[in-house]
């Protein structure tokens, strides 16, 4: 394929090189990103807190590990859609090999945590894509998002230059691949449908406050908490000593001598110049950069410092986490997958890819057992169901069907007069029954004639 007057390669199926390739060219090819703190930082010469530089922050480095590893332990699974609409999980020789181990050198929580650390530091993921002789992906490499540039060619197709990475087996001169070998995983695009834009760039001042206030309070303690200041002399005294007695005294009680008594005379006296933390509401200046940090990340601030819960137990906390944050990551990165592998267009078949939320909302004992109990008796569940999902327990016998109890009616029945099943008659007595009675009664009018003749009462 050529382009721009270049000839594009892409990968070659079953091999674990490209061979060289010509970069697609131009200036106006490429997508230029000025990355900037806030509005006019260039023009003020302000300094721009890389992505790199930001993760330095102990804020973002908890909300990116925390989402990233959030994903990573969650089990990715092949899920395939059934007659009656239901996912179900599913195994293909096509597919289920690359979800398992993505590529030679990373294990599949750890290819989902850099795939979502990448996207959350620089708005952008980037996946090679390797594929056999049948042209089914066997393998998927995340690049650098600094070593790829996204060309939009005059017809609309999208190319990705690529630079050279050992571990993707791209040539040391890089190489130009179209859009179908690469997927690309973007967070919230706001300025252009092809760039992601990384929290990051919202929260890049309250990091960069951070880090400052975190460097000052570093010096601050370093020298035992005494603040500098300026000694006031009463008459008028030369330079050299004014030299003399600030050499002495950062002598004598700077840096490791802070803290000492010191003695001055002649009517000197000693003024501290800069703030202390106190007065500086250190710790609340401290506490609004995280608390705006853990915004731009849709975090709650309880799960990445010490803030105390605002419920009785996490799981309304974690329910919060996925719902604000996670889910949307979730979709995302399945999606991305379910197209990149193909997996929608199998003929005669539907493939999928799902995360397993229930590694995520793991709940408590007394809960769990409740939560089984409820989907047990009201017929959601059959106790091996019930079982294995909240328990990991295996199955018992009788355990695979789902109970209700029976004096439960549909509303159909129960809106209009309801027949009562019908009731069997009574079975008749037996013969030997009817004989037994008459031989009694027989016998009773017999003593009964013969009392009566010998003028005798009869007893019972």
């Amino acid at each position: 394929m050529r382009l721009f007057g270049y000839e594009l390669t892409r990968r070659p199926a079953g091999s674990s090189t490209v061979p060289a390739g010509v970069a697609v060219g131009g200036p106006n090819s490429w997508f230029s990103v000025v990355r900037e703190p806030f509005t006019g930082a260039w023009q003020q010469n302000a300094e721009i807190l890389a992505p790199r530089v930001a993760i330095t922050n102990p804020t973002v480095y908890s909300c990116v590990t925390l989402i990233a590893q959030s994903l990573g332990k969650m089990r990715l699974r092949l899920v395939q859609l059934t007659d009656q609409g239901i996912w179900v999980e599913a195994s293909s020789p096509a597919f289920s090999p690359v979800l398992r181990r993505p590529n030679r050198y990373q294990l599949s929580n750890e290819f989902i945590e850099y795939w979502v650390a990448s996207k959350l530091q620089w708005g952008n993921t980037y996946v090679l894509k390797s594929r056999d002789a049948r042209g089914v992906v066997v393998a998927l490499d995340i690049l650098d998002p600094q070593h790829v540039t996204v060309l939009v060619a005059p017809d609309g197709a999208v190319y990705y230059q690529l630079r050279p990475n050992d571990l993707a087996g791209i040539p040391s001169e890089g190489v130009a691949v179209p859009a179908s070998e690469i997927i690309h995983d973007k967070l919230t695009p706001l300025a252009h449908p092809l760039v992601g834009l990384s929290p990051i760039a919202a929260a890049a001042l309250a990091a960069t406050q951070g880090l400052k206030i975190l460097d000052t309070s570093a010096t601050f303690f370093a020298n035992r908490s005494s603040p500098g200041g300026v000694i006031t002399v009463p008459a008028a005294i030369t330079k050299e000593a004014a030299d003399r007695i600030k050499a002495q005294w950062q002598e004598n009680f700077a840096g490791a001598n802070s803290g000492s008594v010191g003695l001055l005379t002649d009517g000197m006296t000693y003024q501290p110049t800069t703030v202390n933390a106190v007065d500086a509401q250190l710790i609340e200046q401290l506490k609004m950069t995280t608390e705006t940090i853990c915004s731009c990340f849709h975090v709650p601030v309880s799960l990445v410092n010490s803030a105390p819960v605002p419920y009785a137990n996490n799981e309304p906390l974690v329910q919060q986490f996925y719902s604000q944050c996670l889910q949307s990551h979730i979709v995302s990165l399945e999606l991305a997958l379910d197209d990149g592998l193909g997996l929608t267009s199998v003929p005669g078949v539907t493939y999928g890819t799902e995360f397993d939320v229930d590694d995520l909302l793991w709940m408590d004992t007394a809960t769990r057992t409740k939560a089984a109990t409820d989907a047990v008796t009201g017929g959601v569940l059959s106790p091996d169901e019930a079982r294995f999902k909240y328990f990991g327990l295996g199955g018992v016998p009788g355990g695979n069907h789902v109970y209700m109890q029976q004096q439960n009616w549909p509303l159909a029945q129960l809106s209009g007069p309801r027949e009562l099943p019908a009731v069997p008659p009574a079975a008749a007595p037996a013969d030997d029954a009817d004989d037994d009675d008459d031989l009694e009664l027989d016998a009773f009018t017999g003593i009964l004639a013969k009392a009566l003749e010998e003028g005798g009462v009869l007893h019972g």
